[in-house]
C-alpha cells in the first residue's frame, strides 16, 4: 500500500523541498516574539536538549505535512499579525522550505523571527542547503541550545541565559537600540483550549508545567 501524505495524484512528482513537517501552528500569539504573531512549530530536532519544553516535537517522524503555498496563504491572510515565528523542533532542519516561506511572507510586509538551537556563527558558515536563504529572510534570530541549568524567567521570549538575539535586518532596530534591552520583562505563556485539549505556548514557569503534568496524570485512566 502506498501512502500519499500530500493528498495529490501519485503519478505527479512531489517537490518535498516545498513542504514542511509541521508539529503545530497557532494563528495569533503574543508569547512568541514582538507583537501579535503567527507561530509555526516544525517537527524534528537533531539536538535533543535536555529539559526542552517541546519534547514531543523532537522525534524525526511524520506529523502534518503542509505545502509552502498553503502556509504562505494562511499566514498572509491572518488579520492583525505583524509577523511569523518559526520554532520547533529545529527550524534549520527544514531550512529550504522555511526559506521560501519566509521570503513570501516578508514580501507581504510581515516580519520573520526564528528560534534555533544552533549558533549563528555555525549557521552563517554552513553550506547546508537552505541555511543562507533562511538567514537572509530572517529579521530576528534567537540562537543557542536550551541549557536547563541556565534557565531564566526574566528574558521575555528566551528560555536560557546562554541564548542570544541577532538582529539580521533593521526591522526591529528600535528594540536593539533601546536602553532597557529588547527582551525586557518576564517570560510569558499562553494557555488555551484547542481541540478539547489544553495548549500552552511561550515559556511557562516550571511550577505551572509541573502542575499541569500532575493534572494530566490524574485525569488519565
Amino acid at each position: 500500500m502506498t501512502i500519499n501524505p500530500f493528498n495529490e495524484p501519485l503519478n505527479e512528482p512531489l517537490n518535498k523541498r516545498l513542504r514542511l513537517n509541521v508539529a503545530e501552528r497557532l494563528a495569533d500569539t503574543e508569547a512568541e516574539g514582538p507583537g501579535r504573531r503567527y507561530a509555526l512549530w516544525v517537527q524534528g530536532c537533531p539536538l535533543r536538549c535536555p529539559g526542552c519544553c517541546n519534547p514531543h516535537m523532537l522525534q524525526d517522524e511524520d506529523a502534518t505535512w503542509l505545502g509552502v503555498d498553503r502556509l504562505a496563504e494562511e499566514i498572509c491572510s491572518t488579520p492583525y499579525i505583524e509577523g511569523v515565528t518559526f520554532i520547533g523542533g529545529e527550524p534549520f532542519a527544514q531550512a529550504e522550505a522555511l526559506a521560501e516561506l519566509a521570503k513570501r511572507v516578508q514580501e507581504e510586509g510581515l516580519s520573520v523571527m526564528v528560534f534555533s538551537g544552533f549558533s549563528y556563527d555555525k549557521l552563517s558558515r554552513s553550506l547546508e542547503p537552505g541555511y543562507q536563504g533562511l538567514l537572509a529572510h530572517t529579521d530576528l534570530l534567537i540562537d543557542g541550545p536550551y541549557i536547563e541549568s541556565q534557565q531564566v524567567n526574566d528574558r521575555r521570549w528566551i528560555g536560557s541565559a546562554n541564548q542570544n538575539i541577532h538582529f539580521l535586518s533593521e526591522r526591529y532596530a528600535h528594540l536593539r537600540d533601546s536602553e532597557t534591552g529588547w527582551d525586557e520583562g518576564s517570560n510569558t505563556a499562553e494557555i488555551r483550549l484547542k481541540g478539547g485539549q489544553l495548549f500552552i505556548n511561550g515559556f511557562p514557569h516550571p511550577e505551572l508545567t509541573s502542575l499541569l503534568r500532575k493534572m494530566k496524570a490524574m485525569s488519565t485512566p
